[in-house]
């Protein structure tokens, strides 16, 4: 416990000194639901550089487990430290017991581990688990890590219709379904267009996935023109 502490008040004096507050406060509105006082305020660039360095350290075990973090950097940097693990099973251990704790947008968006790559298949059945969960940012991050992976060579139509069938009341899970539909949409048009045709997807959800597949360049004039469309009456999630 006393190892643990010290490493959590060496972490913390690293990242102030680091910290930008112009930047803290450019942060702290996009990210409205942290606390207040729970952002320091350190820049992307520089949290990954220094969670490459522990990355190598036997004492970050320590400031793994010290969970819940008390700033939302140390959230950012445990995500990046995690990003960095070659070892699926560890990564997937260290994984596992995080992601309950994240509690933002950004820290969900931003892990990525880079071994998820080459180990897809192993990371599917967590997948499957995650996006069943009552966590927002969990089922988050299962939409997030199927867009990401599983949109290419590894698609297959069970995918959207897992994705499909999620019904919330959280903006930041609707979000992330309307973006994984209009990534879909960009990369697998002809198999997910009946997603959208057949109204499978809640209407607020639908809708949004419509507008941000009209943005995005990856989406011909016809289709865009075909997706307008087949916009529904929907009330604002």
């Amino acid at each position: 416990m006393r190892g643990e502490k010290m490493i959590v008040d060496e972490i913390q004096k690293e990242l102030f000194a680091l910290q930008d507050t112009a930047y803290r406060d450019f942060q702290a509105n996009l990210i409205p639901n942290l606390a207040d006082g729970a952002m320091i305020g350190v820049r992307t660039p520089q949290l990954r550089k220094m969670a490459k360095q522990m990355a190598k350290r036997e004492e970050t075990g320590a400031f793994l487990e010290a969970l819940p973090h008390t700033y939302f950097d140390e959230n950012q940097l445990h995500a990046f430290i995690i990003a960095e693990r070659k070892d699926f099973t560890q990564c997937m251990d260290e994984l596992t017991r995080f992601l309950p704790f994240v509690d933002n947008w950004a820290t969900c968006d931003q892990m990525s581990p880079k071994v998820f790559k080459r180990h897809r298949q192993e990371l599917l059945p967590y997948i499957k688990e995650w996006i069943t969960s009552d966590q927002t940012y969990v089922v988050r991050f299962a939409v997030g890590m199927l867009m990401e992976h599983f949109l290419d060579e590894d698609f297959d139509l069970a995918y959207p219709e897992m994705v499909s069938k999620i019904r919330s009341e959280e903006y930041y899970i609707n979000m992330m379904v309307a973006w994984y539909f209009a990534t879909a949409l960009a990369k697998q048009y002809g198999a997910v267009l009946p997603f959208i045709e057949e109204e499978r997807l809640a209407p607020w959800t639908h809708n949004k996935a419509i507008q941000k597949s009209v943005e995005s360049n990856r989406i011909t004039a016809e289709q865009k023109a075909y997706l307008r469309g087949l916009k529904v009456a929907a009330k604002k999630t």
